[in-house]
């Protein structure tokens, strides 16, 4: 087996991990997670969300978040799935965007109401625009192993997405076992045919943990030759169109796998317990 020294570590706890709570966590509260956050040495934040209120009430505030994230000069990333949302974006001075597709058709329409080549096409028009505001581009493909509407996700549903996405200018891509389905197989299989079909592209692996298998899923990611790794801090998250789906991999539990495999990350594990403390504090777990 193969390890490689270092790996990267992206923290979605603040978008992805708090948007499908039930409860509304004040602004001020999720600037001071994302504070204590910043100062864990982790390279990138996902912190806003500019999807509609009414969609995603919890996101709400994004431009509050979006302004904060500047103010504290760290390098974050915020969700536009459309034009108008990337619009928003713009005027924040967010550096680097994301959207997403689900690889199968029912997820999408029950997500979003769009078809997959609806989406795409609304994507291509997001990228553009993007590009032209030199912003960078994280692109996600939501349900690439199992979906909870149509059960096993083909090699081929999942490339689709991801050809269009490499085709229209995606900096990364990130691939989301969305409701925690997935094994070390599959993984394996899947970021191994992904990697030799698209070899400049850059993938990254976001896992929950459903069926406890989430850890599992990372080391096999890591001998695909997998380097990134979505995380969210005290595993908080879960997706509101992913039936029984939890929460994403914990950045704690990343991290101590990596340490003690003796693979770097970069991050200051006095200040992750911190900010882990703190997320978990926030929502009384």
């Amino acid at each position: 087996m193969i390890f490689p020294k270092e790996v990267e570590i992206i923290e979605v706890g603040p978008r992805d991990g708090l948007q499908n709570e039930a409860v509304f966590v004040p602004t001020e509260k999720k600037k001071e997670l994302v504070r204590k956050l910043s100062k864990m040495g982790v390279s990138r934040i996902e912190t806003a969300s500019f999807v509609h209120p009414k969609a995603v009430p919890q996101m709400a505030d994004a431009v509050e978040l979006a302004t904060f994230s500047n103010e504290l000069g760290i390098d974050f990333i915020a969700l536009t799935p459309n034009l108008k949302a990337l619009s928003r974006a713009i005027e924040c001075k967010v550096p680097q965007i994301a959207v997403f597709v689900g690889a199968t058709e029912t997820f999408n329409q029950k997500n979003i109401r769009f078809s997959i080549s609806d989406s795409l096409e609304e994507c291509s028009l997001v990228f553009k625009k993007a590009k032209a505001c030199q912003m960078k581009i994280r692109a996600y493909v939501s349900m690439g192993f199992s979906c909870p509407y149509e059960g096993n996700v083909s090699y081929e549903q999942v490339e689709r997405v991801v050809r269009h996405f490499v085709e229209t200018g995606a900096d990364e891509i990130s691939i989301g076992d969305t409701n925690g389905q997935a094994n070390p197989r599959i993984v394996y299989e899947r970021f191994g045919q992904l990697k030799e079909d698209f070899p400049e592209t850059i993938f990254v692996a976001h896992f929950h943990d459903t069926n406890l298998f989430a850890y599992a899923n990372v080391v096999a990611a890591i001998q695909a030759g997998i380097t990134k790794f979505d995380s969210s801090i005290a595993g908080l998250g879960g997706c509101p169109f992913s039936p029984g789906a939890t929460g994403n991999v914990s950045t704690e539990g990343l991290v101590k796998l990596f340490h003690e495999m003796n693979i770097a990350t970069g991050i200051d594990v006095n200040a992750m317990n911190e900010a882990a403390i703190f997320a978990k504090e926030l929502l009384n777990k």
